[in-house]
C-alpha cells in the first residue's frame, strides 16, 4: 500500500468502520473516525500515526486532477472538494492548514439518499413538498443531518413533480436518480464561482425549484429574497441552531437601515424554518434528528416584522401552532421521551429550556420531593431567614 495514496488508506477504513460518518487525517495521530458524534480509534493495528509529510502528501493526491481548489488551496488555506472512490463511497471533504501542517476531514456520503420515513422526520415537513413558491430554511450546525434531510426532501418532491430543480452545492453531495423531474446540480469552484453568481443564472435558466446549499453572505440571501418574490421555491441552509436566531442571522447580515424593508421581505416570503439536533439513541446504536419547525402563518409573520416587539415570544407561537405541524425542540424532546425513542437524561442535556422541560417530565417535581428536610435552598428562605443588609454590603 503506498502511503501517499489515499484510495488504499480509505478502503482499509472504510472496510472496518462502515457506520463512520467522519475520517480525520491529522499529523502525529493515526486515522480516525467519527462514530454517532464521538471520536473512535480505527480498529487497524498497523495504521500508524502520520508525519505532516504523509498528510501533506495526501492533500496533494486529493487535489492533484483539481488545479481550481488546488489554487483556492493555497491562496486561503483551505479549501472543500467532493472524492468519489469507486466502490467504496462519495465524501466530502475539506482540507485546511494548522500549525504549518495540513489536516484531512471526509465527511461520509451515504451512496444511496435516504427516505423521508428512515430519518423520522415530523410529517409536517411533507407540506414543503406542495409549495410553490418562497423560502425553506433548513437549519443546524454542522454534522445535525441537514444535508441528509434536504436531499430526502428534494428527492420526493423530484418524484411527486415534473419541475425543473436546480442545486447549488459546495461541494455536491447525493446524486439524484432520473425521476418526473429534471436535476441539474451545480458546484462550487467546477462549475461557479459562488452561490451569488449561480443564483443569479438560476433565475433565466427556468427552474421551479433552486436548492443552495448555504446562503453565507448579503448578495447571496438579496438574490434569494429576490427568486422568492418572482415566484421560484427557494431551498438553503444556515449554521443556526434554532428559529429564532435564523431570522436574526437573515436581519442581521444586512445594514440597519435596511431592517425594516428586509424584515417585511422575509416575513412575506419563508413558508418554513426547519432546525435540527441529532440525539444519540440510549442504546449507542446511531442517533435520531430532534426537530424544531415554524411554519409561515400570520402570528409568525408578525414576529418576523416586529422582531422583540411582537406580542408573546416566537416559542409560543410554535406551541400554540401544534395543529398546523409546528414544534419546538422541547416539544420534540418530550415525545420521543414518551415513545421510549431517547431517554430523559439525553432530552435534559439537549433540552432548549431544561427547567421547563424538567417539570413537564417531572423529574424537578422528583428531586425536590427526594431533597433532604434539613437541605436550605435559595426558595425556602423566609423573611425572617432573609439577612438584613445595610449600606456596607452595597
Amino acid at each position: 500500500m503506498n502511503p501517499f495514496e489515499i484510495a488504499p488508506i480509505l478502503k482499509r477504513i472504510m472496510s472496518v468502520a462502515s457506520r463512520a460518518s467522519d475520517i480525520i487525517f491529522s499529523p502525529g495521530s493515526p486515522p480516525k473516525v467519527m462514530i454517532d458524534g464521538s471520536l473512535a480509534e480505527v480498529p487497524l493495528k498497523d495504521l500508524r500515526p502520520l508525519s505532516p509529510y504523509q498528510t501533506e502528501m495526501l492533500v496533494l493526491d486529493l487535489l492533484k486532477d483539481k488545479p481550481q481548489a488546488r489554487e483556492t488551496f493555497l491562496k486561503t488555506g483551505s479549501v472543500d472538494i467532493s472524492y468519489t472512490l469507486e466502490k467504496t463511497g462519495r465524501f466530502r471533504t475539506n482540507c485546511f492548514r494548522q500549525r504549518n501542517s495540513l489536516v484531512i476531514v471526509m465527511r461520509v456520503i451515504p451512496t444511496l439518499i435516504p427516505t423521508f420515513d428512515s430519518l423520522h422526520l415530523p410529517q409536517s415537513l411533507l407540506g414543503t413538498l406542495d409549495l410553490k413558491n418562497g423560502i425553506v430554511l433548513l437549519t443546524g450546525p454542522t454534522g445535525s443531518g441537514k444535508s441528509s434531510t434536504m436531499a430526502a426532501l428534494i428527492n420526493l418532491m423530484a418524484q411527486k413533480y415534473a419541475y425543473h430543480i436546480i442545486t447549488i452545492e459546495d461541494p455536491i453531495e447525493f446524486l439524484y436518480p432520473k425521476t418526473k423531474s429534471m436535476i441539474h446540480q451545480r458546484e462550487l469552484g467546477a462549475d461557479t464561482q459562488s452561490f451569488a453568481n449561480a443564483l443569479r443564472a438560476g433565475l433565466r435558466q427556468a427552474p421551479q425549484v433552486i436548492m443552495v446549499g448555504e446562503m453565507r453572505d448579503v448578495e447571496s440571501i438579496e438574490i434569494a429574497l429576490e427568486a422568492a418574490e418572482t415566484g421560484h421555491l427557494i431551498m438553503s441552509t444556515l449554521h443556526t441552531i434554532d428559529a429564532a436566531k435564523t431570522i436574526e442571522r437573515i436581519i442581521g447580515v444586512f445594514p440597519k437601515e435596511q431592517e425594516s424593508v428586509i424584515r417585511s421581505r422575509f416575513a412575506q416570503t419563508f413558508r418554513f424554518i426547519i432546525s435540527q439536533r441529532l440525539l444519540p439513541r440510549p442504546d449507542g446504536k446511531g442517533r435520531v434528528a430532534a426537530v424544531e419547525v415554524l411554519k409561515s402563518n400570520d402570528r409568525t409573520r408578525t414576529y418576523v416584522l416586529k422582531g422583540g416587539q411582537a406580542a408573546g415570544s416566537l416559542e409560543d407561537a410554535m406551541v400554540d401552532g401544534s395543529h398546523e405541524g409546528m414544534q419546538t425542540f422541547d416539544m420534540d424532546l418530550l415525545d420521543k421521551v414518551n415513545r421510549r425513542i431517547i431517554n430523559r437524561d439525553i432530552a435534559m442535556r439537549y433540552a432548549t429550556n431544561p427547567n421547563n422541560l424538567g417539570l413537564k417530565l417531572g423529574i424537578l417535581k422528583q428531586e425536590t420531593e427526594t431533597r433532604p428536610k434539613d437541605e436550605t435552598t435559595d426558595d425556602s428562605l423566609t423573611l425572617e431567614k432573609m439577612p438584613v443588609l445595610g449600606l456596607d454590603n452595597f
